[in-house]
């Protein structure tokens, strides 16, 4: 078991908030030692541009999924998931930092997505109320 499943959610969120700065800086120092400080804001930015690219794409397909649900009468909560996690991805990607892309392009991925869907319906879905 993690340190972070352990931890309240608060006190985690706290951690990574004081955390994935850090880290940050860190890595940009390191990557912008080794390319130069030029490629590095290149890279950043490029990210940013490819990653807000695909979030558009994504979330736009996520969306007509999310119609076609309703439409057919099916509760989108799948679609809902999926969407909420592109958004994220978004403002992750929109962040600069090298760790906050790698987690924002992660999330991209559809099969990563579902695992994590998945992971948090079990772990959190347990005392939820369904209304019909």
């Amino acid at each position: 078991m993690g340190i972070l499943s352990r931890m309240r959610p608060l006190p985690a969120l706290f951690a990574l908030f004081l955390v994935t700065p850090i880290v940050e800086i860190a890595l940009f120092l390191t990557v912008g030692e080794s390319i130069g400080i030029p490629a590095t804001l290149v890279i950043v930015v490029v990210t940013a541009l490819v990653g807000a690219s695909l979030v558009s794409r994504q979330g736009r397909a996520e969306y007509a999924a999310l119609q076609a649900s309703v439409v057919q009468g099916v509760v989108p909560t799948k679609e809902l998931a999926h969407g909420a996690m592109i958004l994220v991805s978004g403002a992750l990607l929109l962040t600069p930092g090298f760790l906050t892309d790698a987690v924002g392009f992660s999330l991209l991925v559809p099969q990563i997505r579902e695992i994590l869907r998945r992971w948090f319906s079990r772990r959190y879905g347990r005392g939820a109320v369904t209304i019909r």
